[in-house]
């Protein structure tokens, strides 16, 4: 197999574009020493390669790259978003049909969030459907305990910094109230680890359920819990258009 450092693709892109993992944790695969080519770690991840043949990962031969594809997941509650979970919790992986291949997830839920999860066998296509860049907006249906009033909202829907992190505008929307519970309508661009939980918190207001119902043009639906639904290729083409043609190093 040809190394050429000027032609073909980083290994990092091709493990991930197997459907192994992200890019970036591909990445730290290879900075690990857990990447052999040719029956040698590899720890360099600007080698360049043209195939698959003969890259292993954790002992294991990679798959060949498949054209890319992408699920909608209802994630429920209770399922931690990873293959392999330290504390030997569920997994949003472990729920998933047999016949799919290996897939990964396009940002995260964490355990106590629910609703859509977008998932892929493409790493790139993973990495650029959820960095900020491309503008896409998540959407929430968010229950917290008590009433609540435009006044207090008011403090984070322009943005907000908490323990030096600045968290963008937010569009809020309150759904419906009673003398326990309101029901928000969050949404958001970036999409930061337990964003909403933190806000929510630093405003005095505590989440007792957390729900996506969409990421960019992609919606929950009526799709049930722990159910899963390819996006036909056609309507990714149409949504997606050039975001998975451009194959750039």
């Amino acid at each position: 197999m040809n190394m050429k450092s000027h032609n073909g693709e980083k290994i990092a892109k091709i493990i991930a574009n197997a459907g192994v993992c992200s890019r970036r944790d591909a990445e730290s695969l290879i900075k690990s020493g857990r990447v052999e080519v040719n029956g040698k770690t590899l720890r360099n991840c600007e080698i360049r390669l043209f195939s698959t043949n003969n890259i292993l990962v954790d002992g294991e031969k990679i798959p060949e790259k498949e054209h890319p594809r992408l699920w909608r997941f209802h994630k429920p509650a209770g399922l931690v978003t990873t293959h392999k979970d330290e504390k030997n919790r569920i997994t949003v992986f472990s729920k998933l049909p047999k016949y799919l291949p290996r897939v990964i997830s396009i940002g995260r839920l964490d355990i106590n969030s629910e609703g859509l999860l977008l998932l892929t066998n493409n790493g790139s296509l993973a990495n650029k459907l959820a960095h900020p860049s491309l503008g896409w907006t998540r959407r929430y249906r968010v229950r917290v305990h008590g009433k609540v009033n435009n006044k207090l909202l008011d403090k984070v829907r322009n943005g907000i910094t908490i323990s030096n992190f600045n968290y963008k505008p937010i569009h809020i929307a309150i759904n419906n109230q009673n003398s326990t519970n309101t029901w928000l309508t969050l949404t958001l661009k970036e999409g930061k680890k337990r964003e909403i939980r933190i806000i929510m918190d630093h405003i005095g207001l505590s989440v007792n359920r957390l729900i996506r119902i969409s990421f960019g043009p992609f919606q929950l639906g009526s799709l049930e819990p722990e159910r899963i639904s390819e996006v036909p290729n056609k309507t990714l083409k149409e949504q997606l258009g050039k975001i998975i043609l451009v194959n750039k190093n």
